[in-house]
């Protein structure tokens, strides 16, 4: 099979990946890529944003399946023109994608499927967010309606800084205040066809930039997978699992597909464990960044025959996918200055000693190559590196991807210590 992969990051280094791993091997592209994509598949100059270029590129190059990384393309459209052409897409088209859009959007087809989750009010002014965030009060919790590159969620017991984010954010369009929800939070990825729906093994993220869940929030700074924890809460990760499927997944499919937009693709369900049940926090239209770093690792079943068959509606024939006993664990390496303006161009060294540490890999997520071919690797955004370990316990691969990350050096670069350090 021959495939694209659109997008640059470390979530599209880590689809590549797990592609590559499958006997026979199909044949990858990535469009734009990265530094440490372009040393493991073609790389195509190509703005995946936009439709017809995509398109045009796939029908010249006889692609056969379309895999969406980011956000950004759906929204824009880009799986519409693929289908319009023929050519099979994972990931939604523009109608489905406001799921991730717009917070509004997901808010109603959530309260209209049934779908438990906290209570929110959109604000178009200065005036009603103040009126809501009194409403709800502290700690409060103020998003970005649109899209926001992870950055637009705010949680904090400040009301001066609730309205600092709030008041930057009107100016790019409406927010939502949300009442505040407390519990374990989980990233549950769900592949779907549009009336069938296959789930992946729980994650677990961590959104604060710093240690102990201290400072900004980040679009993720590390993850792991499993989440044994479950298993005391739920009798086992397959009861939650299908808990989700019943009471999130599937009505909220249902409920897009009942309003004439399908969504075919990755449904990403942001949840909370509270003490009244399980909430949905967000959903977004894409595999997460970084928790596919450490779901992927785990994935005995061929990625793409999933992803092919939830583009082409046999989704249902398919048996649910099996994961390894393994642990995985990713430690996100960001540039000095980030989440605020990441300082960039740097040099990254110490790649290969890192590599020779057992059951490391490293995602690229920010990075290109100064000069000709083989010439210096340097940083070009906030979020670099994404070193992944996968061992027999937590304490293995916790250990081996520290002992990774002690290898690469970065100026000015950071990232957290307590990445699965509360995990038995």
């Amino acid at each position: 099979m021959k495939i694209l992969v659109l997008g640059s990051g470390a979530r599209e280094h880590a689809i590549i990946t797990a592609l590559l791993r499958e006997q026979p091997r199909p044949s990858v592209e990535c469009a734009p890529g990265n530094a440490g994509i372009a040393a493991e598949v073609a790389v195509v100059a190509l703005d995946a944003n936009d439709p017809v270029a995509v398109t045009d590129y796939a029908v010249l190059n006889s692609i056969e399946l379309v895999v969406i990384g980011p956000e950004a393309p759906l929204v824009a459209g880009v799986a519409d023109a693929l289908r319009a052409r023929g050519i099979a897409v994972f990931g939604p088209d523009r109608a489905a994608a406001a799921l991730e859009g717009s917070k509004t959007f997901a808010k109603r087809i959530m309260d209209e499927a049934g779908v438990p989750t906290g209570r929110a009010v959109r604000a178009a002014s200065l005036t009603e967010a103040e009126a809501a965030l009194d409403e709800f009060g502290a700690p409060y919790v103020v998003k970005a309606d649109g899209l926001a590159a992870g950055k637009g969620v705010l949680v904090t017991s400040d009301r001066a800084a609730a309205l600092d984010h709030t008041t930057f954010w009107l100016e790019h369009g409406s927010v939502l205040i949300e009442e505040f929800l407390d519990g374990q939070e989980i990233s549950l990825f769900l592949l779907s066809d549009g009336h069938t729906v296959l789930p992946l093994s729980p994650a677990q993220d961590y959104k604060r930039a710093l240690d102990d869940d201290a400072g900004p929030n980040t679009g993720g700074m590390g993850a792991y997978s499993p989440l044994p924890w479950l298993d005391a809460q739920f009798g086992s990760e397959n009861e939650f699992v299908d808990e989700i499927i019943e009471t999130v997944a599937l009505p909220t499919i249902r409920q897009l597909a009942t309003e004439g937009t399908p969504f075919v693709g990755l449904l990403y369900c942001g949840l909370i464990l509270t003490d009244v049940g399980i909430r949905v926090i967000e959903f977004n239209a894409r595999f997460g960044d970084p928790e596919t770093q450490v779901v992927l690792p785990r994935l005995l079943t061929p990625l793409s025959g999933l992803l092919f068959a939830a583009a082409t509606g046999t989704l249902g024939t398919l048996p649910r996918p099996e994961f390894s006993a393994d642990v995985a664990v990713t430690v996100v390496l960001a540039s000095e200055n980030y989440p605020q303006d990441p300082l960039v161009g740097r040099e990254i060294t110490g790649l290969d000693a890192a590599l020779r540490v057992p059951g490391v890999t490293i995602a690229h997520a920010a990075t290109a190559t100064a000069g000709d071919e083989g010439g210096t690797l340097v940083s070009t955004g906030g979020r670099v590196l994404s070193v992944v370990a996968v061992g027999a316990s937590f304490s293995e691969a916790r250990s081996r991807a520290y002992e990774a990350l002690g290898q690469v050096s970065l100026e000015g670069s950071h990232y957290r210590t307590d990445i699965a350090a509360r995990v038995a």
